[in-house]
């Protein structure tokens, strides 16, 4: 074999390796949320439009749409907690955890997703205002602003609240303290819109 042809071979692998770029490492682990309970399989249901619920696409603040976990410092400070990364984005995340806890709570058709659920009448939306780690008090705190259709044309609001307190400021505890708090203001919202 020539030289130039083992060059030949050669040089589309050496021009593929120069395009490709692996970042930094990726972290260890990542983090979800995990219901407390479930559906089991082969579970459905049928609804009608004023009975079915559909989840709209929640909103965070811009310190909570990327997929890290902010520690509040202070009152004007944030930082992000070392080695912590979640799966997706908390807003994502969250909005499924409350689609399957009221799934597994009420004999509601739950639409999720990015289906825009157009039959259901019921719709649930809110903003994620907190889902990280209070360095000042060493919790973690969630906190969500939930929006639903009222009677006629009113809408109903209402603010989820929970905290996990003494937890140390390290992913291997904050991950679980999060999905503890995570699970206990879905409940809330599940108990609100049956």
């Amino acid at each position: 074999m020539t030289t130039h042809f083992k060059l030949a071979v050669l040089a589309p692998a050496l021009l593929l390796g120069g395009c490709l770029s692996f970042g930094s490492e990726p972290p260890e682990s990542l983090l979800t949320l995990t219901p407390t309970a479930t559906a089991p399989a082969g579970t459905g249901g049928s609804s009608t439009a004023d009975t079915a619920i559909s989840l709209v696409e929640f909103q965070a603040p811009a310190a909570l749409n990327v997929t890290r976990v902010p520690v509040q410092v202070s009152d004007t400070e944030i930082a992000y907690l070392k080695d912590a990364v979640w799966v997706e984005r908390p807003a994502r995340l969250f909005r499924r955890l409350i689609a399957e806890t009221i799934r597994t709570r009420s004999n509601r058709v739950v639409v999720d997703g990015d289906d825009p659920g157009a039959l259901a009448t019921n719709r649930l939306t809110g903003t994620l205002r907190q889902f990280g780690y209070d360095a000042r008090s060493g919790s973690v705190v969630v906190v969500f602003d939930a929006v639903r259709p009222g009677e006629g044309s009113a809408v109903e609001t209402r603010r989820f609240e929970a905290s996990v307190p003494g937890v140390a400021a390290d992913v291997g505890s904050v991950g679980p303290a999060l999905n503890r708090a995570a699970n206990d203001v879905a409940g809330q919202v599940a108990e609100w819109v049956e």
